[in-house]
């Protein structure tokens, strides 16, 4: 099943401004939700929806509630979320971010007590149109174990690095487990296999079954032993930066909030060498691509690079949406 953007944009907007939202913050946050789906990241925009509505009707999200200001120091701001949407903390964290750098060549802003920011891949483009390199990251909920241990401790804490290349940007959108939580949803609801091994099962044994690894939380660290040392590190870097939760602090609340995020920009503008500097990264992505393919007829791409492709399609023939989801919102 395929719905335009205009209607699933039009859905989103109608339920946002029904649970109080008002007119300006209800468009921005539709948008942002329609957009993750438009380019084909379908976790993250409508199958995500109901799951953040669910948490404003439990508490979790103050509906009403925006980022401060809580100390600036220069190029580098704390920001408090206030338990705000995540996604409208983070939108506009970045564009402080990106104010900052087109001031100080690099602007840092530091956001504590904040939300699931849904999508993060968004806000790398919102960097990458005003011509910045955009690094951004959060810590979550305990969700995934530290390797050579069973227990979840560590937040799988998803990274965004985005670069500018023309209209298709380098958009590196990962999180530090081999497969995100809502990808292993997708599966799962889907019934299929993970293409690789994801995590492990109850019976300690190495799986692809998504609905094995949703049962014990116990997902692959990307790289093993080094996803589990980044997700640490990302984790205590911006709950100190922000002066908010770790991710065990998170962990001991009875839902996911007061999250910690990082959202750092700098400007090419200010560079004297901007346009050497965006020849080098042509010239080293048209590189990547000449190594030969392992499958015939699928060359190697570069991060982001299909983006365009996918929206375009998506827009042409609508986007496709899981039939029990897409009615859920329409029931709301």
């Amino acid at each position: 099943m395929r719905v335009p953007y205009e209607t699933m944009y039009s859905e989103f907007l109608r339920v946002l401004k029904k649970r109080g939202l008002s007119d300006e913050k209800a468009a921005i946050s539709a948008k942002l939700f329609a957009d993750a789906s438009l380019d084909g990241v379908y976790t993250h925009g409508l199958n995500r929806f109901p799951k953040f509505i669910r948490s404003v009707d439990n508490g979790s999200v103050i509906l009403d509630h925006e980022a401060t200001l809580s100390e600036s120091f220069g190029a580098f701001e704390r920001w408090n979320g206030n338990r705000g949407p995540g996604n409208l903390n983070a939108y506009q964290c970045t564009k402080e971010a990106i104010r900052l750098a087109k001031q100080y060549t690099i602007g840092t802003v530091a956001l504590a007590n904040t939300n699931h920011w849904m999508r993060p891949g968004n806000y790398g483009l919102m960097a990458v149109e005003e011509n910045c390199i955009g690094v951004f990251w959060t810590n979550t909920v305990p969700n995934m174990p530290p390797w050579g241990g069973r227990d979840a401790r560590l937040g799988n804490n998803p990274v965004v690095l985005a670069i500018p290349n023309g209209d298709t940007p380098v958009l590196v959108d990962v999180a530090m487990s081999m497969f995100s939580y809502g990808k292993l949803e997708s599966y799962k609801r889907a019934g299929k296999m993970l293409p690789v091994d994801g995590g492990f099962n109850k019976d300690q044994k190495i799986t692809k079954n998504a609905a094995e690894i949703l049962e014990t939380h116990q997902s692959l660290p990307i790289g093993y032993w080094k996803g589990s040392g980044l997700s640490l590190a990302l984790d205590l870097i911006a709950a100190s930066l922000s002066g908010g939760a770790t991710s065990q602090i998170v962990g001991t609340m009875s839902a996911e909030t007061a999250l910690s995020q990082m959202f750092i920009c700098v400007d090419l503008d200010h560079f004297s060498d901007e346009q050497e500097i965006k020849k080098k990264i042509a010239d080293a992505l048209a590189y990547m691509k000449t190594s030969a393919p392992v499958q015939e007829g699928v060359p190697v791409h570069f991060p982001g690079e299909h983006r365009k492709q996918v929206r375009e399609e998506n827009q042409k023939n609508g986007i496709p949406v899981d039939e029990d989801i897409w009615n859920s919102v329409l029931a709301m």
